[in-house]
């Protein structure tokens, strides 16, 4: 009996994955009941009546084509702007965007079939959709379209079938067309069911290749958008996998524009693009010659499959991504509940124990999301166990027991392409409570290797010796009234006069007073340096020829520069 009422169970509370999973499971299931049904009519109603279980769409008209005319279905009793058929008409038979009075986003749907266009299915709803819903409204519009083309099909062989008694001498043409079509319909229900499975149980990347290779008898590579291999089914795997050329990106872009299936020399490609965004490619090796539908038929639902599974992937790792940084944050912060050690668990950290702070800036290593994940790659390459995150002073990892720090630095310097940055390590915390105190050591020490004369490697607060006492505890007073006492009319004659004394009688100290290496670092001549210096003693009225003298200059020129006192 025809079943017109079918409409998909409501999905679950589980979160978007399960609800995605639950919508997918529904569409397979409608797939199935629209495929039993031979009218047309009747297949894009039960289409229609299913939208809303999607999400917050709705299904405004329904159009078939009669004859090279489409013919408005619409089962409800909504007003359908009048201009709309001459609307599709501008289409010519591609989807596209159409008006629709009182909704903020209308878009008609073409349903295609093998010959031409089919018919149209328009939704509307109150924005334009979600990434996943999108994706559903594809499958469900694509689903419609297969029925549809089933139903023509079923009508062709019902009307062949009546000339059968009186055209005998074509009984023979007639049974093989049958055949085929009946064996086409099945290797392509056997295609969709297959892959439908695969992506509502979240299969993976190797379980999509090796199907699609049962399927095609080809050799099958997944790869990611820059042409690494994530997974390989049939004869002659490639070791190592080869590089892309040069022509790569120019065949993705042709790829993307068709929005199919594209031969580049002896592959077939096509893209896992989700909403214009290129997150995979599968690629069939050697296919022969010509183009079997039934390739590129196993090849979009293996894409779609892809797709999905990468969305999921990206999802995952953002919601982990977001996860470690909201931990990372409360640990800075200091919290003490016992949620840390749960919520670290859930990340994959054993968040007892020792741990050490560890702040990383590296001047050109891009966004600092990018530095996050060459130092989460870092991390790994030195088997470390760390918690990654980021903040807008540097990149903070909170690692488990004390790094090795000249391989962490080495490692991250080969991620990123350059040695050129700074890192600096707190002192040990055995409870959360203290994670705050080693985080607040992790960046002075950074600052201190920053603003030292090698200012490009790593620290370690537990090293770095008087510097653990500037700026900490009461004492911090007592240091800014040092520095006040022994260059403070240096800080102020600089602010009066835009000038450098400072910077100049600092650089000066640092180079044990040597006059080449001080004018090398500032950049200045000798004379300049000498006239300076000069200068320097008849303001601050202090003798720099004496030991005690420089001792207290360079200790104050340090904390002034460690501490940021203001200048």
């Amino acid at each position: 009996m025809e079943n017109t009422n079918f409409v998909p169970k409501p999905a679950g509370n589980n979160g978007r994955d399960v609800v995605l999973d639950s919508h997918l499971h529904q569409l397979f299931e409608l797939s199935m009941s629209m495929f039993e049904h031979i009218d047309a009519e009747s297949i894009l109603r039960l289409a229609m009546s299913s939208v809303p279980t999607l999400g917050s769409y709705r299904a405004l008209a329904g159009y078939l084509e009669r004859r090279g005319e489409l013919v408005e279905f619409r089962p409800g009793r909504d007003r359908v702007p009048a201009s709309l058929t001459d609307q599709l008409g501008a289409l010519r038979g591609k989807d596209g965007p159409v008006l629709a009075a009182g909704s903020a986003w209308a878009w008609a749907f073409a349903l295609r079939r093998p010959g031409g266009l089919g018919g149209y299915l328009v939704l509307t709803g109150p924005g334009e959709p979600a990434g996943h819903e999108r994706f559903l409204l594809d499958v469900l519009t694509q689903q419609t379209a297969a029925a549809l083309a089933n139903a023509s099909f079923l009508q062709v062989e019902r009307e062949h079938a009546m000339h059968l008694s009186r055209l005998s001498e074509d009984l023979a043409v007639m049974n093989r067309r049958l055949t085929s079509t009946v064996e086409d319909l099945r290797r392509r229900a056997t295609i969709h069911e297959t892959f439908t499975r695969i992506a509502a149980s979240d299969g993976g990347e190797d379980e999509i290749a090796a199907t699609l290779h049962q399927l095609t008898g080809s050799a099958v590579a997944v790869e990611d958008r820059f042409g690494n291999l994530l997974a390989w089914a049939g004869p002659g795997g490639p070791d190592p996998h080869p590089q892309p050329n040069g022509t790569r990106e120019e065949t993705l872009r042709r790829a993307a524009a068709r929005n199919g299936v594209v031969r580049d020399r002896n592959r077939l490609l096509i893209l896992a693009q989700p909403r214009h965004e290129i997150l995979g490619v599968i690629a069939l090796l050697d296919p022969g010659p010509t183009e079997d539908a039934h390739v590129v038929h196993a090849m979009e639902h293996a894409a779609l499959a892809l797709a999905l599974r990468l969305t999921h992937a990206r999802n995952l790792a953002e919601t982990e991504l977001r996860l470690r940084r909201d931990l990372v944050e409360d640990l800075v912060a200091g919290v003490e509940d016992q949620s840390v050690f749960a919520r670290s668990e859930a990340v994959g950290h054993n968040l007892h124990g020792p741990h050490y702070a560890i702040a990383v800036q590296w001047p050109g290593a891009g966004s600092e999301d990018e530095l996050a994940a060459a130092a989460q790659r870092a991390v790994q390459r030195t088997g470390m166990s760390s918690l990654v995150s980021r903040r807008s002073e540097a990149v903070i990892l909170f690692n488990s027991g004390r790094p090795d720090g000249e391989g962490f630095y080495r490692a991250l310097a080969e991620e990123i392409g350059s040695d050129r940055g700074a890192i600096g390590v707190g002192g040990r915390c055995d409870a959360p409570g203290e994670f705050p105190r080693s985080f607040r050591e992790a960046l002075r020490s950074m600052r201190i290797r920053q603003q030292s004369r090698e200012c490009h490697g790593i620290t370690f607060f537990d090293e770095i010796g008087l510097y653990r006492v500037l700026g900490q505890g009461e004492g911090g007073a007592d240091i800014e009234a040092f520095v006040r006492e022994w260059i403070g009319r240096l800080v102020d004659y600089d602010r009066a006069h835009h000038s450098n004394l400072v910077n100049t009688l600092s650089q000066y100290l640092e180079c044990g007073g040597n006059y080449n290496a001080a004018a090398n670092a500032l950049v200045i001549h000798r004379s300049t340096l000498r006239y300076r210096l000069r200068r320097i003693r008849e303001i601050s009225g202090i003798d720099l020829g004496e030991v005690d003298n420089r001792l207290n200059l360079h200790v104050a020129t340090r904390a002034w520069r460690v501490m940021d006192l203001p200048a």
